[in-house]
Parts: structure tokens; sequence; C-alpha cells
């Protein structure tokens, strides 16, 4: 195994205080009451032209949301975020295989290098993917082409490392094996239906975990 995919929100941070509050203020924008914070933790993890219909109905206007989301989120909730306990470590002996490691994350480009960069992330990775500001690539499986594309690496030796039933499918498109991890946001069952070929209940657990798909 010598590429590593891993995905950022729900994996590598627990990021639910900022998004949510951002989900928040853009319904408030938009003149809607939002729904109490414990029943939008479903918002962690697909792109949020996805999210927002289910919010605010078909029809709604997606852009204005977005944009109101990002106001709140830019101007300092993307930094109102934890790393998980252990994933410094885990990623230091992830990378000591060697093999190269790659944030694979729906959350857009711009905002992921500067949420990597706060968190003294970044210099842990190789490189860092997201959809750009206008949606595109907003498909994680289309994302992942992208990333083949452009890395050059065989998806026959490559895992990918998400707590999200999306990141199980966008990676099997590619035949690429998922390590499903439990302490972020898709629950057991999520992750299972969608054919994550492995559980991990904590980062301690990683580096043994993805070994054995080798």
């Amino acid at each position: 195994m010598d590429t590593i995919l891993v995905d950022l929100d729900g994996t590598l941070t627990d990021p639910a205080a900022g998004i949510i509050a951002a989900v928040r203020h853009a319904l408030t924008t938009l003149g809607q009451v939002p729904p109490a914070p414990e029943e939008l933790r479903w918002v962690i993890g697909p792109p949020l032209r996805h999210s927002f219909p289910r919010l605010l109905g078909d029809g709604c206007d997606v852009e204005a949301a977005v944009a109101a989301y990002r106001e709140h989120y830019g101007a300092g909730g993307l930094f109102d975020a934890a790393v998980y306990d252990g994933i410094f470590d885990a990623l230091a002996v992830l990378r000591a295989r060697p093999a190269r490691l790659l944030v694979c994350t729906a959350k857009p480009q711009h905002f992921a290098t500067r949420v990597l960069d706060h968190f003294d992330l970044s210099a842990r990775f190789d490189g860092i993917y997201g959809p750009d500001l206008e949606g595109r690539l907003d498909d994680k499986g289309d994302l992942i082409a992208h990333m083949i594309d452009v890395e050059g690496f065989d998806p026959a030796h490559a895992v990918m490392i998400g707590d999200r039933g999306s990141d199980v499918t966008a990676a099997r498109r590619h035949g690429i094996p998922t390590v499903g991890v439990l302490w972020g946001y898709g629950s057991r069952e999520e992750l299972q239906e969608a054919g994550a070929a492995v559980l991990c209940a904590s980062p301690a657990e990683l580096p043994e975990i993805v070994g054995s798909l080798q």
C-alpha cells in the first residue's frame, strides 16, 4: 500500500461546532428557523450544495445559502474544530511505511488548506485535494479520479480512510478499499452498508489496520 487517501472532517478533525454554527447562520440569513445543533450533525461530510436543498426544499437558492455559510465559516468558524486524539501519532507511523499521504476531502480545497495549516497538519501530507469553490469535483468519486490523474498512483495499491459512506462509495468506484473510522459522523451501519473493507475504532489502530489490507 503506497498511497493513502485521508478524509478531513470527521476523520482528522472534529469540525462540528464550526460547521453547524455556519449552517445555522446561513439558514437564519435566508429567513429560516434553524434546527437545533444536535439535529444537524448529518451535514458534516456531504458537500454543502447537497445539504442545503434538504434543509431548504427544492427550488431554494442554494448559492445564496452557500455564500451565507462561507461568510460565517470563513470568518473564523473553520477553526472552531479540534484534531482527534491520536491522529498525529497515527500519521507519523503511516508516513514511515513509507507511503504517500493525500488529503481527499469534500471541503473546498481553499478552506481545507487553511484548516490543515492552522492545526499543523499540512506538512504531514504530500498533497491536499478538494473541490473548488464553484463546486467542481464536489463528487468525491470525481475528485479521486482527478487525484489519480495528477498523482499517477495505482488504485490497486491505495487505501481510503474516511468516516462516511460517501467516502466508501467514492473509493469503491476506483477499486480502492476503505478503512471506515468510527470516531467520526458516519455510523457503523452506514459504513458497512456502503461496503467498507474494515472498520477502525481509534486512531491508534489505524496503522495496523491499513497494513492488514496489503
